[in-house]
């Protein structure tokens, strides 16, 4: 036991240096990808669209499991008895019969006497050898079984389903790996601004610090911007964290190791946001667009196959047998196979249902209920798809607006902040006005991000929403 023990340990070692060595040799791989290439990233290697690929393999296989019930079956048999004892069985001795009848009706015998009963009893027979063997095929085929027939369209319908359910995880996917790649470029772009915003307070700050050695400000002055810059500073700081953060959600939605190195190659100026609008509001059949509208269809389509199979319950059911064997029997077991004695047989089996309590009629009632139900969530949806996409066309439009006005707003605070920097150094503003145009175009740059991140993220939705994420 302990040497046992000692091995498993050395073979354990020995992995996790093979383990350790493997990661030191292979080095994390470098991706330089746009956003598609993320997308087709994580179609191959995110988790949820690998098992959804397998699901419809798997239906695959369904469809010919369900296919082969209705080719011939057969199987093959073989047995051996050694009986020792053999079963017997008890017959009556027809010698003592005839006396039994000659006796009840009257014959004498050559002494003139009526001749006299026997009852000597039953004999007992073995219709069995000690040894014996058997060798058979049986084959049975499906003629006609109309569940058979509704499970043959059942299967491919559930392989249509696993088909959408692998679609709409690709869209999912789609979604997240979008969201993710503009967080990275909206934070991106925020540590952008952020430098700006250090590199002019760094500069106003030196001029500020020389003016007063100068004794042209006061220290307060120097105070106050040295606040407005280490807040920047720390702000970047933050930012430079979330911004690794929302990199490592990236690659976590496209399925790629979190140590790989991955740049990204789109910038926010390739984005066209205006697109979209048009096709939203002309666009009145978008529902069948959408997977969740074709999974609710194909939801339906089950249930009716399972109301039609229920159905088929009444039908009859024919199958054709055959079954061929060879069996052997002997008194030794030297000669068993010596004699073989044949048996063939091919026939038919007829089922007929007649009567089954009402059972089968209540099935099919609670099948048709089931059919309405789906029915009518399918309605539903549609009303639920409209409302969401009119939702998302709402918050696009909006989010558009915002956008915009958050443009125009950062470039009137940075006018702002020009001239106050003007009437400052001419000595007819104060630097608590500078420092009131630094605060507003610093929240002027966040909610430009903000409007940003909102804009492109209502665009996913729009997309998603008029079901044009293929």
């Amino acid at each position: 036991m302990k040497i046992k023990n000692t091995i498993t340990t050395i073979l354990l070692l020995c992995a996790g240096g093979l383990r350790s060595f493997a990661q030191q040799a292979l080095p994390d791989s470098t991706y330089n990808f746009s956003l598609s290439d993320c997308i087709n990233y994580a179609y191959l290697h995110q988790d949820s669209v690998v098992n959804a690929g397998l699901d419809v393999k798997s239906a695959d296989y369904r469809v010919k499991e369900i296919t082969g019930q209705g080719l011939p079956q057969i199987s093959g048999s073989a047995s051996f008895q050694d009986y020792l004892k053999t079963p017997s069985i008890l017959f009556p001795n027809f010698e003592d019969g005839i006396y039994d009848v000659l006796h009840t009706e009257g014959v004498k015998g050559s002494d003139g006497n009526v001749i006299a009963a026997r009852n000597s009893g039953e004999s007992n027979f073995s219709i069995y050898q000690p040894y014996n063997a058997s060798l058979g095929l049986t084959l049975n085929q499906i003629i006609f079984d109309g569940s058979y027939l509704v499970g043959l369209k059942a299967s491919k319908t559930y392989k249509e389903l696993s088909q959408r359910m692998y679609i709409r995880s690709k869209i999912e996917t789609n979604v997240n790996v979008t969201k993710a790649y503009y967080q990275v470029l909206v934070s991106g772009e925020q540590i952008k601004l952020l430098d700006a915003n250090i590199n002019q307070l760094k500069q106003q700050f030196d001029q500020t610090v020389q003016e007063n050695k100068q004794g042209f400000v006061e220290k307060i002055d120097v105070d106050r911007i040295t606040v407005q810059y280490n807040n920047l500073v720390t702000t970047r700081e933050n930012t430079l964290r979330l911004l690794a953060l929302n990199a490592q959600m990236l690659k976590f939605q496209m399925g790629m190791p979190i140590q790989d190195s991955l740049a990204l190659k789109d910038k926010l100026d390739d984005i066209d946001l205006s697109s979209g609008v048009a096709i939203a509001t002309t666009d009145t059949s978008f529902y069948h667009n959408r997977i969740e509208y074709n999974l609710s269809e194909t939801n339906v389509k089950l249930n009716q196959l399972s109301l039609k199979n229920t159905q088929s319950a009444y039908y009859p059911k024919l199958t054709a047998v055959g079954s061929t064997a060879e069996s052997y029997q002997n008194n030794s077991f030297s000669q068993l196979f010596s004699t073989s004695y044949p048996a063939t047989y091919v026939g038919l089996n007829l089922s007929i249902p007649i009567f089954s309590g009402g059972q089968r009629l209540n099935q099919v009632r609670e099948s048709k209920i089931t059919v309405l139900k789906s029915q009518n969530d399918l309605y539903n949806l549609k009303n639920a798809l409209t409302l969401q996409a009119n939702m998302a066309k709402t918050n696009y439009i909006n989010g558009l607006q915002t956008l915009n006005n958050q443009k125009q707003n950062r470039l009137l605070a940075e006018e702002v902040l020009n001239v106050s920097k003007i009437k400052y150094q001419q000595g007819v503003g104060s630097s608590l006005e500078v420092t009131q145009a630094q605060t507003a175009l610093e929240q002027a740059d966040n909610d430009y991000i903000q409007g940003l991140y909102d804009a492109l993220i209502s665009k996913v939705d729009l997309d998603k929403a008029y079901g044009r994420i293929k």
